[in-house]
């Protein structure tokens, strides 16, 4: 049986730092909680930048960067390792939790909130002053060395009383607050990550801050940057503005057609 995670190193140093936008300390308070030893909670919405940012603070820190995906059947065992099977009999594979606390590196658990309760029993000594990881199935006790962090992620807005951080462990971790960045940032960032000129860039984000506003006509999440950046990308390559905006936009926002009219009726105003 194959584990159910999946993981990913950080690129060499030789390559180009990945692009991220800062828009007030976090970095700085980012690499102060990497230094003393404390894990980060980061809490914002979909698509705000929560990953790159990681992914940009593990290269700018020069350590190896374990992404998990969390999902309703992500256990324990999952992030920890397991015994595996094959041809030349038993053996042990760490998880990327373990990987991350042998190696020194950053494990960063996306929408942590998403994985089963008994995650938080594998966390727990590594996000207070422990700092250990214990295999119960090999009984080994890992101390986890300097440069290992532990950071997670969650959208508070999916938030509910089945699935929601328990204060006990929301408490262990230093907290970061995201959103999506003002006009003129994210006009850069879109232009950045689109590769467009700073008018088309423009226009994209005012249509996208006037999508937002009507996060309460039956909208479960409102234009993420992401999103823009996708519909930037699809206009530049030629495709007409309204298709791109229709795909790129109103499609991914909502399944009800007389909420994607709506939607295209925004876009209109902003692409005659």
């Amino acid at each position: 049986m194959q584990p159910s995670f999946s993981y990913c190193e950080v690129p060499p140093v030789s390559t180009a730092t990945p692009f991220y936008q800062s828009l007030g300390n976090e970095e700085a308070l980012f690499e102060q909680a990497w230094k003393h030893g404390m894990p980060v909670l980061i809490k914002g919405p979909t698509g705000c930048g929560k990953t790159r940012f990681v992914q940009y603070m593990a290269h700018r820190l020069g350590l190896p960067l374990y992404t998990v995906a969390c999902h309703d059947d992500l256990s324990a065992a999952d992030l920890v390792g397991r015994h595996l099977i094959g041809a030349q009999g038993t053996w042990w594979q760490d998880g990327p939790l373990t990987r991350a606390v042998r190696e020194g590196g950053i494990c960063y658990l996306d929408e942590v909130v998403e994985a089963r309760q008994d995650t938080a029993v594998v966390l727990h000594p590594l996000a207070d002053n422990r700092r250990e990881l214990f295999l119960e199935r090999t009984g080994e006790t890992l101390q986890a060395p300097p440069g290992f962090m532990l950071v997670v992620s969650y959208n508070p807005g999916y938030q509910n009383l089945l699935k929601g951080m328990k204060p006990s462990t929301r408490q262990r971790f230093v907290a970061l607050r995201f959103d999506y960045p003002p006009a003129a940032e994210e006009e850069r960032i879109v232009a950045n990550e689109a590769q467009v000129d700073a008018a088309l860039a423009a226009q994209v984000v005012k249509l996208g801050q006037a999508l937002r506003r009507l996060e309460q006509h039956d909208l479960e999440e409102v234009a993420s940057t992401r999103l823009l950046i996708f519909a930037a990308r699809m206009i530049k390559a030629g495709m007409a503005p309204r298709e791109a905006c229709l795909a790129c936009l109103a499609e991914p926002l909502s399944d009800d057609p007389q909420t994607v009219a709506a939607l295209m009726d925004v876009v209109d105003v902003h692409f005659t």
